[in-house]
C-alpha cells in the first residue's frame, strides 16, 4: 500500500490505540476524540494467551510460600488469580500486593478485601516509584513477579538482582501477534500507541514494510520506549512520565502542541 509521507506537525486525524476499546463511552479516550476532532482506532497489537495449570506446575514455583506478589498490568492480577483457582491455592491474608499504579492497585479489589497496609503502588506509574517502595521491604519480603512469559520488565527484574531480593518470576501467560494486516492495509495512522515491546514486534510483523514516514510513536514503559529507539523509530511520546502519567495524559498533550502548532 502507498502511504503519503505525512508531517508530525500536522493536527493528528488518525490514532491507533493498540489496546481493546474501552466498554464505558465515558472513557478519557472518548473526551480526547471530541476535544481535538480526531478518529481514535482501538486494536489490540497483542493476545494473551493463558499457561494453563498444568504447564504453569512444571516451573516448580510455589505460590503460596511467597509473602508479596508484584503486578504491572490488571491482565497480571486476572491470570494470576486464574492460576490461584485452577491450583486450589490459598493466598494468606497478610500477602502483600505491589502494584505499578494506583489504577492496577484498585483493581484487585475484584479479587481480594483491599487493604491498605497490605496494597502498595508507586507514586507516578514509573519504575522507580515502585522500586522506591519496594526497597522499603525488600529485606523482608519473598516476591513472585507475575508476568508474561516472553515479556517482563528487565529494569524490575535487574533491580530486584542488583539488591539480592528473594524473588521469583511467575509466568501465568504469554503474548501471541494479533492479525491486523486489513487494519493497517486500509488505514494510516498519525499516531500509534504502542504498551508492550510485544506490540512493537507485532507491528512489524503485521507491517514489514513498515516506514515511520512522520507517524508519531506513543510508547508506554522503559522497555517499549526502548524496544521504539533499538527499532530505529524517532519516539515522539514516553508515557509514563511525571507529566505524563497516563496513555492519555501524553496523547493529550501531544495533541495540544500540535494544535498550537496549526
Amino acid at each position: 500500500m502507498s502511504v503519503e509521507k505525512k508531517t508530525a506537525t500536522k493536527i493528528t486525524k488518525k490514532v491507533l490505540v493498540s489496546q481493546a476499546r474501552p466498554e464505558n463511552e465515558k472513557s478519557p479516550y472518548f473526551d480526547l476524540e471530541r476535544k481535538y476532532n480526531i478518529n481514535l482506532h482501538f486494536h489490540p497489537l497483542i493476545e494473551l494467551e493463558a499457561i494453563p495449570s498444568k504447564e504453569f506446575r512444571k516451573s516448580k514455583v510455589d505460590i503460596a510460600t511467597y509473602t508479596a506478589v508484584i503486578f504491572t498490568s490488571k491482565n497480571a492480577i486476572d491470570h494470576f488469580f486464574r492460576t490461584c483457582d485452577e491450583l486450589k491455592v490459598n493466598i494468606s491474608q497478610e500477602t502483600k500486593y505491589f502494584c505499578i499504579t494506583e489504577s492496577v492497585a484498585l483493581y484487585l479489589q475484584k479479587f481480594i478485601m483491599y487493604r491498605k497496609r497490605k496494597v502498595f503502588f508507586g507514586a507516578d506509574g514509573t519504575n522507580k516509584k515502585l522500586l522506591d517502595v519496594l526497597n522499603k521491604h525488600k529485606a523482608n519480603e519473598r516476591f513472585l513477579y507475575v508476568c508474561s512469559e516472553n515479556q517482563q520488565d528487565n529494569e524490575i527484574v535487574n533491580w530486584l538482582k542488583d539488591h539480592s531480593c528473594t524473588f521469583d518470576l511467575g509466568y501465568m501467560y504469554r503474548s501471541v501477534s494479533s492479525n491486523l494486516k486489513k487494519v493497517f492495509e486500509e488505514h494510516y495512522f498519525d499516531i500509534i500507541c504502542l504498551f508492550t515491546p510485544s506490540g512493537l514486534k507485532s507491528l512489524f510483523e503485521n507491517q514489514p514494510s513498515f516506514k515511520q514516514n512522520g507517524t508519531a510513536i506513543c510508547a508506554f514503559g522503559s522497555n517499549t520506549c526502548k524496544a521504539v529507539e533499538d527499532a530505529g523509530l524517532t519516539l515522539h511520546i514516553k508515557v509514563p512520565s511525571p507529566q505524563t502519567p497516563s496513555m492519555i495524559a501524553g496523547l493529550d498533550l501531544y495533541l495540544s502542541q500540535l494544535s498550537k502548532k496549526k
